[in-house]
């Protein structure tokens, strides 16, 4: 079956190693801090000025001055610190950031990124996604495979205003982990009980599919 957001976050988690800073975007990536595993020590970066995020509080625990990028309040661990966004955005620009953890609307099969706008709605603005994109090596995008209507979302070409070009390394969605390399997609796992043959229905860019695909171990 599918994954849900939180089946896409703990296989995500997987991918963040010992001593890593890591970024979380908004939505469905601020959901990886509640998976690392706990024999590792990860820091998690905030782009409006938190380093050594922890996962979100307990409902009764929250604290309103304490948030996230996305306003969403989080925990702190022992040794977290707090600074300006010109601090924030110097560790990425500078490429400080190990991983980025993305979530997106569109990406296309040469690795472009389409998460900040949809044409005609409301938008306050692209936010550090551009920095985000622009400065870091390992881009890893969270997202589902389709939308409501059932289109893929993992398309040869974005039709949406883009974020970031060429710059996807890895997506996991809620049928499959794909590697973006020499401009198509890599299947590298399938969700458990997910079929090959649906995931190459729900993505219109070019798949490419070698020997037996795993079931992701969540």
């Amino acid at each position: 079956m599918a994954l849900d957001k939180n089946g896409i976050a703990k296989r995500i988690a997987q991918e963040v190693k010992n001593g890593y800073y890591v970024n979380l975007g908004i939505g469905i990536p601020t959901l990886v801090a509640n998976y690392v595993r706990n024999d590792i020590e990860v820091e998690f970066q905030s782009e409006n000025g938190v380093l050594g995020m922890g996962p979100f509080p307990f409902e009764g625990e929250e604290d309103a001055d304490v948030i996230n990028a996305g306003k969403q309040t989080i925990t702190t661990l022992p040794g977290a610190s707090f600074f300006d966004s010109a601090m924030s955005f110097s560790m990425i620009r500078g490429k400080h950031v190990h991983l980025t953890i993305l979530g997106a609307m569109e990406v296309s099969e040469t690795g472009d990124i389409a998460n900040w706008k949809i044409p005609g709605k409301m938008v306050k603005g692209m936010g550090g996604a551009m920095d985000l994109v622009a400065s870091a090596d390992n881009i890893i995008v969270a997202m589902m495979h389709t939308n409501k209507a059932g289109e893929s979302k993992l398309l040869k070409k974005c039709s949406l205003p883009l974020t970031g070009v060429g710059c996807v390394t890895k997506i996991v969605t809620n049928l499959a982990v794909l590697e973006v390399k020499n401009n198509t997609f890599h299947l590298l796992e399938r969700a458990p009980g997910v079929t090959v043959e649906e995931i190459k229905k729900a993505t219109e860019g070019t798949l490419i599919v070698n020997g037996e695909i795993p079931e992701m171990s969540i």
